[in-house]
């Protein structure tokens, strides 16, 4: 009876929090977000743009399911815990094989096939851990078996098949498998479990602090080893300072908000908010940070000096796209995540998104410390815009009143 106590697992409370060992879990996706960015940075092509955010996809399509995994039982209790290290084990090999993933290297086990094999093991983990916290509940059980019969089957197969191909097929029957996969979630019914608002928003919103907190280790990466000068620090400065103004666009209200929204929602329309305003409208997000880390990385190896590059060049092609790109995809998710909760749609973000897409050109022809400068200095008239226009309202929603 002790080792059967030992061993069960317990289900979250309402005002539940993300677990240490879930946090503990997170840190092998900062590795992996961070090998993502290196793929990017390899080779900066349309082609090998496309792979990183295959790869991007399926590290966050893998997560969400222990997000929610983590809302009906506790991660760190039971046979959950064992599962949650087993999991890290899994994650930890798909971040490794990450270099692999499209190019195969001689010697060693063939490297696509072992990607798409951690991948599988950590989401059949997750379905069994589902499994098991579903056997007293009788619409959930049959939630977990509608979604995994056409989720793992079809999805995991085109993976497989994708392993063994090249180029084009591999990437096409890959995101076959994720769209599959996102729609088949989708349609497959909305009688999910979602025990704690608080968890699920907390977990999220440190999923964002983590990528942003990645975009910081790639402004660190592009002037490691170059001596400091003013040109590093005022980069480094800007870089830090988009980060943070990303970081205040979504935790400064635009969280509470929806967090608010979720908290109220009961039945069906509680799942709604937590699939459409998290586990979707939140890779935009998680994408457009990578995408930017990416161009922060080149700008302060330009700043730098770094391969011959002085500080009257100017950033362009993918680079370039990946920096601005990155900040309007990030601000049209934000809008897309407020407005699945609330039908309330923010005009001055699209309006900022619109203006960035605007000024790519114009940047073309800047000094890549100048076009940093540009893309900081909008975010920053828009959050001071936010903060001015809805004092009242932000008020509100921030001390109650």
């Amino acid at each position: 009876m002790p080792g059967a106590q030992r061993s069960r697992m317990t289900t979250v409370a309402e005002d539940g929090s993300v677990t240490q060992l879930e946090l503990f879990f997170d840190l092998v996706i900062v590795f992996a977000f961070t090998m993502v960015t290196d793929l990017a940075a390899h080779e900066t092509t349309a082609v090998n743009l496309l792979r990183a955010l295959v790869i991007l996809m399926l590290l966050w399509w893998m997560w969400i399911g222990y997000s929610w995994l983590g809302n009906v039982v506790k991660a760190d209790e039971g046979i959950a815990r064992v599962a949650m290290f087993v999991a890290m084990g899994a994650s930890f090999l798909i971040a490794l094989t990450i270099p692999e993933a499209f190019h195969d290297l001689p010697g060693g086990w063939y490297g696509p096939l072992v990607f798409v094999i951690a991948y599988l093991v950590a989401r059949l983990i997750h379905l069994w851990v589902f499994w098991l916290a579903s056997a007293e509940d009788e619409q959930l059980r049959g939630q977990v078996v509608r979604w995994a019969s056409g989720s793992l089957t079809v999805g995991g197969a085109l993976l497989l098949l994708g392993a063994h191909y090249n180029g084009g097929a591999q990437i096409g029957l890959w995101l076959g498998a994720l769209a599959w996969d996102m729609l088949w979630t989708a349609f497959s019914g909305n009688e999910w479990r979602l025990n704690s608002a608080k968890h699920f928003a907390e977990r999220y919103g440190l999923i964002i602090i983590i990528a942003l907190g990645e975009s910081i280790v790639s402004i660190g990466v592009g002037v490691a080893g170059l001596p400091i000068s003013w040109a590093i620090t005022l980069g480094s400065m800007l870089g830090l300072a988009v980060s943070g103004l990303l970081w205040w666009a979504y935790f400064d209200v635009a969280s509470l908000v929806v967090e608010h929204a979720l908290e109220h929602a009961t039945g069906e329309r509680r799942v709604q908010i937590a699939r459409g305003c998290y586990t979707y409208w939140h890779f935009p997000m998680i994408a457009g940070i990578v995408a930017m880390s990416l161009g922060l990385k080149k700008v302060l190896g330009y700043v730098g000096g770094a391969q011959g590059h002085s500080l009257s060049d100017a950033l362009y092609g993918i680079p370039l796209y990946a920096l601005y790109g990155g900040v309007v995809a990030y601000l049209i998710a934000l809008v897309g995540f407020r407005y699945s909760a609330t039908h309330k749609v923010l005009i001055p973000r699209l309006v900022a998104a619109v203006a960035l897409l605007a000024l790519i050109w114009p940047a073309t022809a800047l000094p890549a410390l100048g076009s940093l400068g540009m893309l900081c200095a909008v975010l920053l008239v828009l959050i001071l815009w936010e903060v001015v226009a809805y004092a009242q309202k932000r008020e509100r929603i921030r001390h109650g009143g």
